[in-house]
């Protein structure tokens, strides 16, 4: 701990001195991470030759109201004791990359809490450190619908979905009318931290029309949108893209099985009749050859060219 401490003087007094002598850059200064998934931030320094491990101290700090440590290495020693608790069994350090003067931190299952700015700093020879700056996200990806008459030619056409951060509701007719401003939306978070986000649009006279809501992200630039439909008005009957999908995919399925059942006889009756062509065809041979057998065969008794005739007739039906 005392060595700890040390190092985090040199580098508030004595860092202008010592940066002159050694450097720390960071390849990229923003990372940007999806909730859950995992992101490994980079800093680099010189190394000179062949790594001496024991002479190095690499520490990721996170700057939030209070400091954090997220991975502490001392003079080629770790130090999981210091370690915050918001990243404990969540960090590694790629050790077979400091031999290259690279110090690669790793975050896995990503929190929005881990959002912030961090600084990487390392100790070898000199002292330096540069800030890092990372970004959570959770896309709005999954939009549940809720449609309901409220009687007299009315109906209430609800988006909702969660995620971070903050997203805004458009909403659109089929005719890409803007209808934002007549919606309502409001906006909640939970011990996760994320935003639920509610929006209701109340339509009154309408039938057989779409409409679209859609999450736009500004910070990310993204954008999730769902379908809502009236169909019948009469029988104040609303569909949403979901419903409207159960309702379509069994018509399509015994369509697709009445269309093959259909080609498969088709296929059938085009065989018979190839079959029954080919037949005529070679009754037509058998003819032609018995007609050229007569006229060779002159000589023959009349009694022979009758049945030769008869048979010909046969042939024929």
């Amino acid at each position: 701990m005392m060595e700890k401490l040390l190092l985090l003087l040199i580098f508030l007094f004595c860092w202008h001195s010592l940066n002159a002598l050694f450097t720390v850059e960071a390849p990229k200064s923003l990372y940007t991470a999806e909730l859950g998934s995992n992101v490994t931030m980079e800093c680099v320094f010189p190394v000179n030759g062949k790594l001496k491990f024991r002479d190095l101290s690499v520490i990721w700090e996170k700057k939030d109201d209070v400091r954090k440590d997220v991975y502490i290495l001392l003079k080629g020693k770790e130090d999981s004791g210091s370690q915050h608790s918001d990243f404990q069994g969540r960090i590694k350090l790629l050790k077979e990359n400091l031999d290259f003067g690279q110090s690669l931190l790793q975050i896995s299952n990503v929190k929005l809490r881990d959002a912030g700015i961090y600084h990487c700093l390392v100790e070898y020879g000199g002292a330096d450190y540069k800030t890092i700056n990372l970004k959570v996200q959770a896309p709005y990806r999954t939009i549940t619908q809720e449609v309901v008459s409220t009687g007299d030619k009315e109906w209430k056409l609800t988006c909702q979905s969660k995620g971070f951060p903050k997203a805004e509701v458009m909403w659109q007719n089929g005719e890409c009318q803007d209808l934002t401003n007549k919606a309502n939306t409001s906006y909640e978070t939970g011990s996760d931290q994320l935003y639920r986000v509610t929006s209701t649009l109340t339509i009154k006279n309408r039938t057989r029309e779409n409409f679209r809501c859609i999450f736009w992200n500004k910070e990310t630039q993204e954008n999730t949108s769902a379908n809502l439909y009236i169909l019948d008005s009469t029988d104040d009957v609303l569909w949403t893209e979901s419903r409207l999908r159960a309702f379509v995919w069994p018509i399509l399925i015994v369509s697709v099985l009445v269309g093959s059942v259909s080609i498969t006889v088709c296929i059938r009756k085009a065989k018979a009749n190839k079959d029954y062509r080919t037949r005529m065809a070679k009754s037509s041979v058998n003819i032609t050859k018995l007609l050229k057998d007569k006229n060779v065969h002159d000589c023959r008794d009349p009694s022979f060219e009758d049945e030769e005739l008869k048979y010909i007739q046969i042939e024929k039906t």
